[in-house]
């Protein structure tokens, strides 16, 4: 079949970016034709504040070189913009007079700076700054004359104004508000940034309604409304964008402030789409770079005619460096009748935090200094988190939670770049800057392809986040509210668990067909999920499928840096007998093990096992009663527990018995991820109960029952659920809370971040307050034990899977034979 005809009129950030997207999903489909009005190739517009500061060339913002164009087959046409559209014969002519037909037309025509119609806005030396050959106008003027005039104190003024000062030039920027940036600061955070910068030297003359620009050959001042004047030889208009749909109104297509575009960025005709700055979409238009790219990857899916991708608009979140100032905002940061203000303002040290609360949720953010959690603000903002749990500290920062990984130790900003960020990966800070600003990446997704941060544990991904926002600025592209799984599917995590449920799905292929898959058979990322997610929702039903699980799961064993399992059996709440001690010490010595190491979790750890060991070793502990300790698995891995009331002196329950109980319930059980308990026997918490998963910590009168808690790298200390009187209450407690939090954590959610992202508050609603539901989820819990607790060494000693143990020179041999 012959190749249908995509012309993109426009050769931006938003238009090749949909280009991009389609060919992942379809790179044979099109033959395609990019007309630009500008003689560059694809650049990073923003980024030309820092070509004008002189911090960068031109060619280091260039995102597609002609090479790249060239390589996928796409005919570039620069300098020659599209001047009519012929929606009735298909085709497009251009300002040289070439035609060209299509079969499907993209508008990505971008925006016009809005230029103040007052007399002398012609002149010699008036510009605005939009793209590059603005930028190289004031360079020139810079080169040769002394003082600027910047109409226009937002964004886009003040990083023109910081150029132009950093080319020896005397600035006065001149602004219609009584505060600068109005759009994305709150006064006390504006008048901050105003003291900063008239302290570098920036003139403003605020409140001034510009009605003349002065000259006759060329620019020579400003007069303003009130009569006064002021000298330029540069004026730069700075005052907003406007879409540009004059090509589209020609054609007939219909436009209001911008080209109007449905979910699926369809226009009125059905044959042409329209992305970027250029649309208005359900009345809104949008000028950052992150919106345009979520309508890039929507409009791809439907030129590749999937038709699944729907845009719902954009959350938006401003974050930049102006003259070395890191400034954040986002949402409603203006408050209104009926909301609340959260602020911590500290002016010695330069830094303003405000939130905007309305029924324990965030409306808004602005930051002024410090911005490191912006963020983290704007991820609750987006997913309306209630932030009841953790409101009295939540303007300290996420790091007041347990994220070490946003302490003041660990600031992004502050980070040498040998720094590691990714300890799964061994990737630096400075590998992570120099491929976003090389490779010129925008999202979480880029930066895992090109350096794998982030792309395993995931812990360290509000490190990448906050990485990629202070280097790309305002560019940065943040997760999206709906994160897909992986690659394969438009879907999100939740959105595949309720399919699951709901439809229902009992198998790998029914997910794959019922939700359209887009590769056959999944991927890496998604099908130890997917896996997860149908046994967690079907135990007595869906079959496990060891291939879609870790080397370490499908092993039953942990792999060591040289090749060798190191297997650890279970000891119930740490206790253990004689006769237990002598049978794992003839294991050792029969297999000779090189080295035994009692672990933190009550244990001991056989190392340097080989992996053809295995099974007759575990046939060994088997027989002498043990069963896994799943230390390699996302599972329960052990209870810990102290002496309690038994022998120690301090003691007030016996916190050994009910740890071995609680251990008994939940052992062998699959989970999102590795899943700690512990029961200390009174207050002092020997057993570190408060940093783990589910902690119990006994006290006279009962027991105090702590969810969400972690160690390690990232310490977070639990919340308190509730207090319970009796052992049979603290066992339905649990029971209960891992099922919910199997049933509806996402894959690799520790029980910390997923209490976080649903709120302490819904965990008490679903096991505190509603006691039939807790019942329900505990019978489940009991439900699927039936099957999770059989014991994979003892089916593995017996001749199960025997094919993952057997060296593969053997099976060499038995082929030959």
């Amino acid at each position: 079949m012959s190749k249908q005809k995509l012309i993109l009129i426009g050769n931006g950030m938003a238009g090749i970016r949909t280009v991009e997207e389609l060919l992942k999903l379809e790179p044979e489909m099109y033959e395609i034709t990019v007309f630009g009005a500008e003689p560059h190739p694809n650049y990073n517009r923003i980024m030309l504040s820092p070509v004008l500061a002189g911090e960068k060339t031109i060619d280091d913002i260039v995102l597609n070189s002609r090479d790249w164009y060239a390589e996928k087959g796409i005919s570039l046409h620069t300098g020659d913009p599209v001047v009519e559209i012929d929606r009735i014969s298909r085709q497009v002519k251009t300002a040289s007079g070439n035609t060209l037909s299509y079969d499907r037309l993209l508008l990505a025509t971008g925006s016009n700076p809005f230029i103040i119609p007052v007399p002398g806005h012609e002149l010699p030396g008036v510009v605005g700054f939009r793209d590059i050959r603005d930028v190289e106008m004031m360079l020139e003027s810079a080169r040769q004359h002394k003082k600027a005039v910047v109409i226009g104190g937002g964004l886009l003024g003040l990083e023109a104004a910081n150029g132009l000062m950093k080319n020896g030039m005397d600035v006065t920027v001149v602004h219609l508000m009584d505060i600068l940036m109005e759009r994305q600061l709150d006064k006390p955070a504006a008048e901050l940034l105003k003291a900063s910068l008239a302290e570098s030297g920036m003139n403003f003359l605020m409140q001034a309604e510009t009605a003349e620009i002065l000259g006759d050959d060329r620019v020579r001042g400003v007069r303003f409304k009130d009569g006064s004047e002021i000298e330029a030889d540069l004026v730069v208009m700075a005052v907003g964008i406007r879409p540009n749909t004059e090509l589209a109104q020609q054609a007939g297509l219909h436009c209001e402030r911008g080209v109007v575009v449905n979910d699926t960025l369809q226009t009125f005709d059905p044959r042409i789409y329209a992305v970027g700055e250029c649309v208005q979409h359900r009345n809104s238009c949008y000028g950052l770079v992150a919106p345009l790219f979520e309508q890039a990857k929507v409009c791809a899916n439907h030129l590749a005619m999937l038709g699944y991708g729907r845009y719902e608009g954009s959350v938006t979140s401003t974050k930049l460096k102006v003259t070395g100032i890191d400034l954040f905002s986002a949402g409603e940061f203006n408050e209104g009748e009926g909301d609340e203000t959260l602020v911590l303002q500290d002016p010695a040290q330069g830094i303003y935090k405000k939130l905007v609360i309305k029924d324990n949720r965030i409306k808004g953010a602005v930051m002024y200094g410090d911005t490191m959690d912006g963020t983290w603000y704007f991820q609750l903002l987006r997913e309306e988190t209630d932030i009841s749990g953790f409101r009295n500290t939540i303007l300290f920062g996420q790091h007041d939670l347990g994220d070490a990984g946003h302490g003041d130790e660990t600031r992004v900003a502050m980070l040498s770049d040998d720094a590691e960020i990714c300890g799964c990966n061994g990737v630096c800070k400075g590998d992570i800057v120099n491929a976003i600003t090389s490779k010129g990446l925008f999202t979480l997704d880029e930066v895992r392809t090109h350096t794998k941060a982030s792309a395993s544990c995931g812990s360290c991904t509000g490190l990448v986040e906050s990485l990629l926002a202070s280097t790309v600025g305002e560019g940065y592209a943040a997760a999206p509210s709906k994160k897909a799984v992986c690659a394969c599917t438009e879907h999100s995590h939740d959105e595949v668990i309720q399919a699951i449920r709901t439809a229902p799905l009992k198998s790998m292929r029914d997910l794959f067909d019922y939700l359209n898959w887009k590769t056959p058979d999944g991927c890496s990322s998604c099908r130890p999920a997917l896996n997860y997610y149908l046994l967690a929702n079907w135990p007595g039903e869906y079959q496990d499928d060891a291939q879609s699980r870790f080397i370490n799961e499908r092993a039953h064993g942990n792999i060591q840096k040289d090749g060798t399992y190191s297997v650890v059996p279970r000891m119930f709440g740490g206790l253990c007998t004689a006769n237990d001690l002598r049978s794992i010490a003839d294991v050792a010595d029969k297999y000779q093990v090189p080295e035994m190491k009692v672990t933190g979790g009550q244990r001991i750890d056989l190392f340097g096992v080989k992996k053809e060991q295995l099974p007759s070793m575990w046939k060994d502990l088997t027989a002498a009663g043990f069963v896994s300790g799943h230390a390699y698995g996302k599972a329960m891995r052990t209870v810990k527990t102290c002496a309690g009331k038994t022998w120690c002196r301090f003691g007030t329950q016996n916190s050994t018995g009910l740890g071995v109980q609680l251990e008994e319930l939940t052992w062998g059980s699959w989970m999102p991820h590795k899943f700690k308990l512990a029961v200390s026997g009174c207050p002092r918490n020997c057993a570190e109960a408060t940093i783990k998963d589910f902690g119990v910590v006994c006290v006279d009168s009962g027991y105090e029952l702590h969810i969400g808690g972690n160690g390690g790298i990232k310490v977070r200390v639990t919340d308190l659920l509730c207090k319970v009187e009796t052992e049979a209450e603290v066992v339905e407690y649990c029971g209960a809370f891992t099922q919910l939090y199997r049933e509806e954590a996402h894959y690799l959610e520790r029980t910390a971040p997923w209490v976080e992202r649903v709120s302490l508050g819904y965990v008490k609603q679903r096991i505190l307050e509603d006691e039939a539901g807790r019942k329900a989820l505990f019978e489940r819990f009991q439900y699927g034990q039936q099957f999770a607790q059989i014991d994979p060494w003892r089916a593995r000693a017996e001749g199960a899977e025997a094919h993952e143990f057997t060296p593969l020179s053997i099976n060499r041999m038995r082929v030959a034979s």
